[in-house]
């Protein structure tokens, strides 16, 4: 049933640059204040999860350009521009069908992103 509910273009961002649900939080979060500068200790507490996981998930949102960084705060700044509008959808398909978009996130496989990272080319090196 998620198949159906989840667009393929959707549900291949999730599968490639979404690995946990306080990533997807955190995204969704910047995107809907794209103006806002956000701390590590502000998404935090948003999410209720530790200072430390929530540096983790903009750092990792930021490998994906999905979030920029200026001094310590971060901004909702998709590379390439054309995300901005992916981001939205899921945004969307995420306040209707929660559970379908969650499970996509926790039944991807973890090896899938360690594979798919082997090979991407970062800009710091």
């Amino acid at each position: 049933m998620s198949e159906e509910l989840i667009p393929a273009d959707i549900r291949e961002f999730i599968v490639n640059c979404i690995d946990s649900i306080a990533q997807l939080e955190a995204l969704l979060l910047l995107q809907r204040e794209p103006n806002a500068g956000w701390s590590p200790g502000e998404i935090a507490g948003r999410l209720y999860i530790k200072e430390a996981d929530a540096l983790e998930v903009l750092e990792r949102l930021r490998g994906e350009e999905l979030v920029s960084k200026s001094d310590d705060t971060y901004r909702f700044d998709p590379k390439p521009e054309e995300r901005r509008e992916i981001v939205a959808r899921l945004a969307d398909l995420y306040a209707r069908h929660l559970i379908p978009v969650t499970d996509l996130v926790h039944t991807k496989p973890p090896r899938i992103r360690a594979f798919a990272d082997a090979f991407k080319l970062r800009k710091d090196r």
